[in-house]
């Protein structure tokens, strides 16, 4: 029984194995040969000269090829493409050989990687491997094969398969060039170079009929450049004899590298800021290069100004050292009126913001109105200020005066001057009720019709005054002055 189970458990674990793919879970890829001669278990399986791998077996196809199974170990290269190819070579002179892999072709940068390899799926022979198909395979012709069949049986050999390769290729010339092709890699990769010239033929024919025209003036001087090859291998040997310092410099590459790319995009960004400082240095540069062709004669017109301005500084000089003292007196005055101008600023301001300027307008217009009359006659003073302390005021009786404001022709010989003085008194205050009814709001026509009567024109008041002055007693006079100046100040108070 425990035989038993051990065989059990042998045969899980292949199962466990194929089922996953490869040996232990790992990345197994199988790989279809024309040929794998010399090939065998444990070879190493390389890629770029790095052993990834072993090979686990060799097996012969129903399509009479070879299946080499290649175990990879390397965990960074379990990552096979449908792009992949591997090539069989020899290791030793001995005859050993190993496989070599590329895991997928070069690709550009940023550019989409080809697909996996697809899996053999479960039913079939390699089941859960990955399958690299012929035709990314090469199996190359060794040296000492093409060696041997020169030696006399050998070629006698040759000569007969060639003779039955005949018969037994007929027919099959595509296969036979697959193979041929897939036997030697070199052949693939000149199909490929001839495939990139075939589709540059028209750049090729522009290169060389381009090259001859660069040639021709190259060999117009071709001593010059024999020289410059000549004196290339001098600069060669100086710079051989400088390795150490050369290898120093190339070992601070990368770092300068490092460096150079930050501050590359700063010079960048500092580029795009000026290139409108640029632009407009390119408009203005006409008018730039005319001032500075300007600049000589104006520069040679200003000696004389200069040497003038020297000869009047030493005229000036001593004048402006002796504002010395005046300058000092100004900034205590500036000191001491400092504190002024602060208060008058803070006024100013207070009065704009408070309205102060419009209200003293207001004070001055309103008392302008206040100390000024309006009558029939025209605009009076009710008062008058004098801005004079040195001023008095004296009542003086001129007795020449004899001129009177209303005049008493009118009155019959029995009346008196009393009446006179009455009867003007009343067309006065008829002037002056219709007036303060019009600056109370009433219009002239209803003034009139407020107050109606026959009031005196200024002429007539004069005309009465006058006659009254010449024709009347001293004791008339007397009387009508009086009743004049009561109702003048009558008027003055407001009545």
């Amino acid at each position: 029984m425990a035989a038993a189970l051990c065989v059990v458990a042998a045969a899980a674990a292949v199962l466990l194995a194929t089922s996953a793919g490869g040996s232990n879970g790992g990345y197994t890829v199988r790989a279809i040969f024309d040929d794998a001669a010399n090939v065998i278990s444990g070879e190493e399986v390389k890629i770029d000269g790095v052993k990834v791998g072993t090979v686990g077996s060799v097996t012969p196809t129903p399509q009479q090829k070879a299946a080499v199974v290649l175990k990879i170990e390397n965990p960074g290269f379990e990552n096979f493409r449908a792009d992949a190819t591997c090539t069989i070579r020899p290791q030793a002179l001995i005859g050993e050989k190993y496989v070599d892999c590329l895991p997928t072709q070069a690709h550009a940068e940023g550019a989409s990687l080809p697909p996996e390899l697809q899996r053999i799926p479960s039913g079939q022979e390699g089941a859960g491997q990955y399958l690299l198909p012929v035709e990314d395979t090469h199996s190359p012709v060794d040296v000492d094969l093409l060696g041997d069949i020169t030696r006399l049986p050998e070629r006698q050999r040759l000569t007969l398969i060639i003779n039955e390769l005949g018969a037994g290729l007929a027919g099959r010339g595509s296969d036979l060039n697959a193979v041929i092709r897939r036997a030697n890699p070199a052949l693939q990769e000149l199909d490929k170079v001839l495939a990139i010239l075939a589709g540059e033929n028209d750049v090729l024919a522009k290169l060389a009929t381009e090259s001859d025209k660069v040639l021709k003036p190259l060999a117009a001087v071709r001593g010059r450049v024999g020289d410059f090859i000549s004196k290339s291998a001098t600069v060669s040997e100086a710079t051989a004899a400088h390795d150490k310092d050369l290898a120093a410099n190339l070992a601070d590459f990368p770092a300068f590298l490092k460096q150079l790319g930050p501050a590359m995009e700063r010079l960048g960004r500092f580029a795009e800021q000026t290139t409108p400082v640029f632009d407009n240095l390119k408009i203005a540069a006409p008018g730039i290069n005319k001032a500075f062709t300007k600049l000589a004669p104006f520069a040679n017109s200003s000696n004389a100004f200069f040497k003038s301005l020297g000869q009047t500084s030493h005229g000036t000089g001593p004048a402006l050292a002796s504002l010395g003292p005046l300058l000092a007196r100004i900034r205590s005055l500036g000191s001491a009126a400092k504190p002024f101008s602060g208060n008058l600023a803070e006024l100013f301001s207070s009065l704009r913001s408070t309205g102060g300027l419009e209200r003293l307008l207001d004070l001055i217009f309103l008392g302008s109105g206040t100390t000024n009359g309006y009558d029939a006659l025209g605009h009076f003073l009710r008062a008058e200020g004098v801005a004079n302390l040195c001023l008095t005021y004296q009542l003086v009786d001129n007795g020449k005066c004899e001129g009177k404001l209303f005049s008493t022709s009118g009155l019959g010989a029995g009346s008196t001057a009393a009446t006179a003085g009455r009867a003007a008194q009343s067309s006065t205050r008829q002037v002056l009720a219709r007036t303060l009814a019009e600056l109370g709001g009433s219009t002239p026509s209803q003034a009139v019709a407020k107050y109606p009567g026959s009031a005196p024109s200024s002429t007539e008041l004069v005309d009465a005054g006058v006659a009254g002055a010449t024709g009347s007693s001293s004791a008339t006079t007397g009387a009508l002055a009086e009743g004049s100046g009561r109702m003048l100040l009558n008027y003055l108070l407001g009545e």
